[in-house]
């Protein structure tokens, strides 16, 4: 073990660069780790790189972080100058360490803005730092910082293509945005499975999607369609379930966005009513059809869940803001559909194929191989979906459930929701 000063800078300098060495030399490390190990047993490095693993021995920590830390703030201080390579490596190793260091990520957003670092590496180093602290705020905040210059630089501003003549984002430009969109929403749906009910994570994912697919509302819906499995898995998680509210709810209040989950309804010629009528009316009249299948989507999803895992409060939260989301457009459209429209509707939809007849789909983000979760088994038992009719079938739900459940837990939630029902949306 080094007892000099001068002992500890070697060592210390040579494990920064034994770290660097090993992202460089595997570009596809993903997760990082501390080995349990009070003391250096063994003369080697206390980097160990396993396939695709990185893992720093804890007895190094205590040498490592404070040197890292104190050149920075020298630099900082601009008592000590430090080269762009010697900038790099450092405050990769300190955010590795502890990435709610913000002067650490302040140095780099320099070095990128200097053109001396690529923002696909900085978006790189954060996601590692994410595996070992994945509800870091400042990780999150320095990603949206650069996923911000990324957007100015891929979409420039209009006043920029004005003065500088810019022509339309290029095909590379937008293929360069999707690979990042995707990689984001990798980054956030592994660090929402490290930490329960991430708000940090799934905050970021909201403000991705804004900013990244605000205008491709597919995107919104594939997301919808996604995270049924994930809801499914963590039943517990209300920031994942906060996240399906906020999808639902752009949805709906985007008077375009269902035309993109049912873009030939216009030309279908099984739906003659719609068909007559001009572009605009027709679109609104599907609007007014397949809005509602999201909300009973939704809800097929909550009463499923409900029974599947009684006693969860958080089902019953999430089947709370969507049956007032329902209730609100319903309100909103100034002729809502009543159960007797709704029944025409899915009798028709039935004997046509549409979407309310069918079982939900599923996504495939999971492994084809396992057993995914699907509803169409219980689906087939109960018959098509019966529509969101209104406080009259929440009321049957509600009995339904206080019948049959042996939980005193759901029996509080089922009273709750009712009594929410009665004095907020009764009648």
């Amino acid at each position: 073990m080094a007892e000099s000063e001068e002992e500890v800078d070697v060592l210390v300098e040579r494990v920064v660069k034994d770290i660097n060495n090993a992202l460089k030399k595997n570009p596809n490390i993903d997760e990082i780790g501390l080995i349990p190990c009070p003391e250096a047993r063994y003369n080697r490095s206390p980097i160990v790189l396993v396939e695709n693993k990185l893992g720093v021995e804890s007895w190094c920590i205590k040498f490592l972080l404070p040197y890292v830390h104190n050149k920075l703030l020298l630099y900082r201080q601009r008592k000590l100058w430090l080269g762009k390579d010697a900038l790099i490596d450092i405050t990769c190793t300190l955010l590795l360490l502890n990435p709610d260091f913000t002067t650490a990520w302040n140095v780099r957003k320099e070095l990128i803005q200097s053109g001396a670092l690529s923002p696909e590496k900085d978006l790189y180093l954060g996601k590692l730092a994410l595996t070992k602290f994945p509800k870091s705020p400042e990780t999150w905040i320095h990603r949206r910082w650069v996923l911000q210059s990324l957007i100015q630089e891929c979409c420039p501003s209009k006043a920029c293509k004005e003065r500088s003549g810019a022509v339309a984002v290029t095909a590379a430009q937008t293929e360069r945005l999707q690979r990042i969109l995707q990689e984001e929403m990798k980054a956030c749906s592994e660090a929402a499975g490290r930490y329960p009910s991430n708000y940090n994570a799934w905050s970021h994912r909201i403000w991705v999607i804004q900013n990244l697919a605000k205008d491709n509302k597919k995107v919104f819906l594939d997301e919808l369609s996604s995270m049924k499995y994930w809801v499914s898995m963590h039943v517990s998680d209300h920031s994942g379930f906060h996240y399906r509210q906020f999808l639902l709810k752009s949805l709906v209040e985007d008077p375009g966005c269902v035309l993109d989950k049912t873009a030939s309804a216009l030309q279908s010629t099984s739906n003659e009513h719609c068909g007559s009528l001009p572009k605009e009316e027709a679109s609104a009249e599907i609007q007014r059809t397949v809005v509602p299948d999201l909300f009973d989507e939704e809800l097929e999803l909550c009463t499923d869940l409900i029974e599947s895992y009684p006693g969860h409060e958080t089902l019953w939260c999430h089947r709370r803001y969507v049956f007032f989301l329902w209730h609100h457009w319903n309100h909103k459209q100034g002729s809502p559909l009543n159960s007797r429209d709704r029944q025409l509707d899915n009798s028709s939809s039935a004997t046509t194929g549409g979407k309310s007849a069918q079982a939900m789909d599923v996504d495939g983000m999971m492994d084809p191989n396992k057993q995914v979760y699907t509803q169409e088994t219980k689906r087939l038992k109960r018959g098509p979906l019966q529509g969101c009719q209104g406080l009259p079938t929440e009321h049957r739900f509600i009995t339904k459930t206080l019948t049959d459940c042996r939980s005193t837990e759901q029996a509080r939630f089922a009273n709750a929701y009712q009594k929410w029902l009665d004095s907020v949306l009764g009648q």
